[in-house]
């Protein structure tokens, strides 16, 4: 059997990073080729790659003898607003060439995240399913939307096995968030430890969907590593943890800290959120490969505030 070699594009984003290190604690260190458009030299083996250089992908992809490839290089919601045809060109050019590159070079697999940003004003804003009327508002959107109809078609057409799963907004303490409208879920924890108050960017009552790291990453891997034949959607799959706003997430917070307070100053990424549905409904990959989340809020904020004391107590 041909052992997996697997490339991660974009391993130094908040995602990335992480997968990273978990795909080469199930795979060895040298079976997972990190790259990314910046350096990173606690990830090596690691390759610099713009994902736009399709010639440097087709390379690294040869010298390594990749089989498998995760791409996560895009540019996310909040920061794409400020340049909606540089993310377009970023978001779907790299997807390109990550699928005419898999076709070439007879890739194995391909994984492909999507959003809950493909979901606007008229997806059903509570227990969103995962077919349904896609209206994106964002540039991040509309290219995330697009992606999984070009994942859809080159799967039709060319037999590409790629998977995908629409993520909600991801929450982590082994990393910065990159740009995105929830980014707020995991500033909210660093700063209740550092200074225990937090100016928060959306309103009290903005209700959106989340998902601590482990069960992204956990059920990222569970999607990759399922039979074919049980993965039913090529487009992407919804992946649900929990729902909270800003007020749940500081009232728990406060459980372990009772001193930390917060205040609101929306600013606009309240209209992205509020442009986003407020639940969604996962029973699909339940169904199909066994997803299933571990955390809720009140768990995943007690083993946050416990992994970042120990970070920040270290860093002194």
């Amino acid at each position: 059997m041909r052992k997996d070699k697997i490339l991660v594009i974009g391993a130094n984003g908040q995602i990335g990073s992480v997968l990273t290190k978990a795909l080469r604690a199930a795979f060895g260190n040298d079976a997972v080729i990190a790259t990314d458009i910046r350096n990173a030299v606690d990830q090596a083996p690691f390759e610099l790659l713009n994902i736009l250089d399709a010639d440097r992908l087709a390379e690294i992809i040869d010298r390594y003898k990749i089989t498998q490839i995760y791409h996560l290089a895009a540019i996310l919601s909040a920061k794409g607003e400020a340049n909606p045809r540089g993310t377009w060109n970023i978001n779907m050019e790299g997807l390109f060439n990550v699928l005419e590159v898999a076709i070439a070079k007879k890739i194995d697999k391909v994984f492909f995240p999507s959003s809950i940003a493909v979901f606007g004003t008229k997806s059903p804003s509570i227990a969103t399913p995962q077919d349904t009327i896609l209206n994106p508002t964002t540039v991040y959107g509309i290219s995330k939307q697009a992606g999984e109809l070009w994942c859809n078609y080159y799967f039709e057409r060319y037999g590409l096995d790629v998977r995908s799963v629409r993520y909600p907004g991801i929450i982590g303490y082994e990393s910065a968030p990159g740009g995105g409208t929830t980014d707020y879920a995991v500033e909210i924890y660093h700063e209740a430890i550092k200074h225990k108050q937090y100016e928060c960017f959306l309103s009290a009552h903005t209700e959106l969907p989340m998902l601590y790291m482990p069960d992204a990453i956990r059920g990222t891997l569970q999607l990759m590593e399922a039979p074919a034949d049980q993965i039913r959607s090529r487009t992407s799959y919804n992946l649900a943890g929990m729902s909270f706003s800003p007020a749940e997430i500081a009232t728990e917070i406060q459980q372990f800290i009772p001193e930390f307070k917060i205040s609101y100053k929306p600013d606009f990424r309240q209209k992205i959120a509020d442009s986003w549905t407020k639940s969604i409904d996962d029973q699909e990959a339940r169904k199909d490969w066994g997803w299933k989340p571990d955390y809720d809020l009140h768990s995943m904020t007690e083993n946050m505030l416990e992994n970042l004391y120990k970070e920040y107590k270290e860093a002194v």
